[in-house]
Formats: structure tokens, sequence, C-alpha cells
């Protein structure tokens, strides 16, 4: 831990112009000293070994996995011991308290630089950190948290289950208390990173209800723990950025319990509130970074003179530029807006794939070497319309949430 979280070279309490430019000049000099600028001049030429990343869909092996992993890890100490780890944090928790924007101008210093991939992170510093924040025990605040934040803690997220479909309110995983000690049955799917996770966010059915979203309970389960059984799922590029896991028997101490029991629809709703907010974040959109990598196949296609093409690029261009546009209006006001950033990008990595697939015809399944690295793409865009919560998910939110539309009646099945 860093302290007493001091910042330095920035003035606290009302905070101006002054401060933000204090802050730029203090992240500036971190940067400087801790990581090696690119190249000036240097373009981004894809080869063999590239990767698009598409929201944790990846096209590693396993050991390069974790790597990516470790490094992440390392990286994001070196944040957070500098002070620089959760820049809009509780204090208290390890967090510096800074307004949104400071995150903000982090961000855009950093994208200068070769900086380690954090996406490996992203559950646990995000997700499991927006749990333990909204519903956890002063005792898990003060020692989960900043481990998280530090990379000390690799999180995962266990909520998807074989026979539910997008329902999250028809798990079948149960707990049961024992003499204090929860035990946890069941199976979840879908597990991003848990081959590498220290710790699970686990929802499971604690009591029969008629109601499917009422009876169940929030855990934060030990990955270590006896019980815990991790089954790699294969996507169809190849590659295992998924798991499925099984839960046999697993004890969990009710101190690890997040919120009231029979009441973890509450924290449910908190953790996927801050995944379409994460999915929607960040200053450039995702389908931008591919879009940059999809103009320098023009020439090397003989496109430049295709106006069908340049049609294409340049709708997907405006539609990026909307989205990236979109997430910075509203990073100040989070909440089920951030649905419409979700929306918004995975329709565009979508569609860049789609656009990707017509500039490449054949070569996308006949050749490899650089054009590899586009199947890969290809095959993995559409699982971002499904990840966070469905497109029909995210349409129904911003219906009923934003817009004040009466809700679809609910069918309420009846359980045994």
């Amino acid at each position: 831990m860093h302290g007493a979280h001091g910042p330095v070279g920035v003035v606290t309490g009302t905070l101006g112009q002054t401060d933000l430019h204090a802050f730029a000049q203090e992240v500036d000099q971190f940067l400087s000293r801790t990581l090696p600028r690119p190249e000036v001049g240097v373009g981004s030429r894809a080869d063999e070994s590239d990767v698009i990343e598409v929201h944790g869909l990846e096209r590693r092996p396993e050991p390069d996995a974790a790597a990516a992993v470790v490094a992440a890890a390392a990286w994001q100490a070196l944040r957070f011991d500098a002070d620089l780890g959760w820049i809009t944090g509780p204090r208290r928790y390890g967090g510096r308290e800074l307004p949104p924007e400071f995150e903000r101008l982090y961000v855009e210093r950093e994208s200068a630089y070769d900086v380690p991939d954090v996406t490996p992170l992203n559950v646990g510093i995000k997700m499991l950190s927006a749990a333990i924040l909204g519903h956890g025990s002063e005792h898990l605040r003060r020692t989960v948290l900043p481990a998280l934040h530090r990379g000390d803690l690799i999180g995962c997220q266990l909520f998807s289950e074989p026979d539910a479909g997008s329902d999250l309110s028809a798990v079948r995983s149960s707990a049961t208390l024992r003499e204090g000690t929860w035990e946890l049955v069941g199976e979840k799917v879908w597990t991003s990173k848990a081959q590498f996770s220290d710790l699970g966010l686990c929802i499971a059915r604690t009591a029969a209800a008629e109601d499917p979203h009422v009876g169940l309970t929030m855990f934060l389960v030990d990955m270590h723990a006896p019980g815990v059984e991790v089954r790699p799922l294969r996507q169809m590029n190849g590659h295992a950025s998924f798991n499925h896991v099984v839960l046999d028997g697993v004890r969990v101490p009710d101190t690890y319990r997040l919120g009231d029991v029979g009441e973890g629809w509450a924290v449910v709703r908190t953790t996927l509130m801050s995944e379409r907010a994460g999915v929607g974040k960040g200053a450039k959109d995702p389908a931008g970074h591919a879009l940059d990598r999809m103009l320098e196949l023009v020439p090397r296609l003989g496109l430049v003179d295709d106006s069908l093409v340049r049609q294409e690029l340049a709708d997907l261009y405006g539609r990026v530029r909307i989205a990236e546009l979109t997430s910075q209006r509203s990073q100040a006001a989070p909440g089920p807006a951030g649905s419409i950033n979700k929306l918004f990008r995975s329709r565009n990595l979508q569609r860049a794939s789609t656009v990707a697939g017509k500039m490449l015809g054949p070569r996308v399944v006949a050749s490899g070497g650089v054009d590899a690295m586009w199947t890969d793409f290809i095959l993995c865009a559409p699982g971002v319309r499904l990840g966070g919560g469905t497109d029909e998910i995210q349409l129904n939110v911003l219906a009923e949430r934003v817009l004040g539309l009466p809700r679809d009646p609910r069918i309420l099945e009846e359980r045994s």
C-alpha cells in the first residue's frame, strides 16, 4: 500500500484548473521516468504476432496469456504505488479521490507510451471493486479493494450458468449455511481469466422464491479453495479465453458475503452497470483501433480507388467518432446511460469485422500470416454483443430506465 495517499504537487480541497495542470505534470514525470516512449515516425505495421484486442477475446497461447497477466499486475502495482492506480477511488481504500476528469487526463497521457495491457485486471478493478464498494463490509473494503487495485489479487465473475442463458436470475447454483460457513454447489460458464484468478464474484440461490430475483445472495469465492475446478473452453478461433467453473462443496465464510442474504440481485445490478460502463469506456472506440489497421490494408489490397470501400470506411469512421464523443459526454454521469456506450461499441466492432471481411474476401480463410489476425478478429467480434448483457438487454435498459417506457411483462416460472 502506498501510505498517506496524498497527491504530490496537487492542491486538495477546491479543485480548479491549476490542480489539473499540476496533476498533469505529476503524471508526465511518473510516465517519463517509468516507460519508454514509442519511436517517432515508426508506424504500427502488422505482423504475424500482432493482436487486435476485442474486449478480452484474444488469440494468445496459454503461456503468452499468463505472461500478459503478470505484466499487467506489475504495471498496475507501479501505478498504485505512485498514487495513480485508482484515481477516482475513495482515499481510505487506496484511491486518490479525484474527479473523473483527472482519470481521463491520466489515460490520455498514458496513451503516448508503450504500456502493458491491464485488460486482464479489468474484472477485478471494475466489476468486483464496484460490488465490494457498494455492498461489502468495511473489513472487505479495507483489505480487498487495495489488493485488487494494486494487482495483488486477480478477479473473475461467476454469474452465467450452462442452463440459464442470458437470464442471470435463473441461476441454479446453491449456497447453504452450515455453522456460519456457506457451502456452494453449482456450475458457472464463460468465466474470463478464471484460470489466473484469486477471487471470484459468485451469485448463488440461498432460498426458493416465486420471483426469481429474490432469494439470491452474492459471495466472494477463493478460486484456490478446495472444490473449485476450472475447465478451459475452446473458442472458434482456437484459443481459450473463457472457462467452465465447477463449484463442488466450496466453503465460503459468511464474512465474504456481499449484501444481505437473499438480496444478491441488488449486487448483480451494481456489478452489471459497472461492466457495461467498462465496455463502453475510453477515449477511443475499440473499433477505432481496427479502423486504423483497416486503413493500412487498403493499399496492400489494391483498394485505394474502390469507391465502395471508401464509403464503408467513411461510414465506420463516423460511427466510431459518435461512439467516442458519446462516451466522453456520459462519463460524468455514470448509470444506465452506460448501456448506450456499450451498444454503440459492440455494434461498431461487429460492423468493423463485416467491413474487414468484405475487404479481404477469400483471404480471410485462404491466407495466413498477417491475414490470420483478421480471421481472429472477425471470429471474436460477435462475442462483444453478448458480454456484459446482449444488445437486446441494453435496449430494454435504455427503454425502461432512460426513456421511462413501460416494462416488458415478466413471466415468473415456478421453481421447486
